[in-house]
């Protein structure tokens, strides 16, 4: 796996896992509703909710992109094709105050990129 490839893997996990920790009760959860669908070709897309409000949904593609070839001197010498996976998606969730949390997120060759009306937002240059 790429470098990139792996990036995004570790961004996506550490956006799912970042989320609070649910309170005692919410570990016993049933899920309410599921789908999954995985492609020959690697897309792929799932979805859940559980009983106490729980939902994530993620869509995966792969794409090529050119990235810069480079020799043993790190010259650049050209340029190769790669495979990127392209993820999409959303989770919410009710936190201890009962404040609803929604994320929705790209994550691809620019890295994750997370949008929440509860994150901050960088000053504009």
């Amino acid at each position: 796996m790429n470098t990139l490839c792996a990036l995004v893997v570790l961004a996506t996990v550490a956006a799912v896992y970042g989320a609070p920790a649910p309170a005692d009760s919410d570990a016993q959860a049933a899920i309410v509703s599921q789908t999954s669908d995985v492609q020959p070709d690697g897309s792929f897309n799932y979805a859940y909710e559980s009983a106490n409000g729980i939902k994530v949904e993620d869509q995966g593609t792969i794409k090529s992109i050119k990235v810069p070839k480079l020799d043993e001197t790190g010259r650049q010498v050209g340029e190769e094709d790669v495979q990127v996976s392209v993820q999409t998606g959303s989770f919410q969730y009710t936190a201890p105050d009962g404040q609803v949390y929604t994320l929705r997120y790209i994550a691809d060759e620019n890295g994750f990129q997370p949008q929440a009306d509860h994150l901050p937002v960088a000053p504009s240059a």
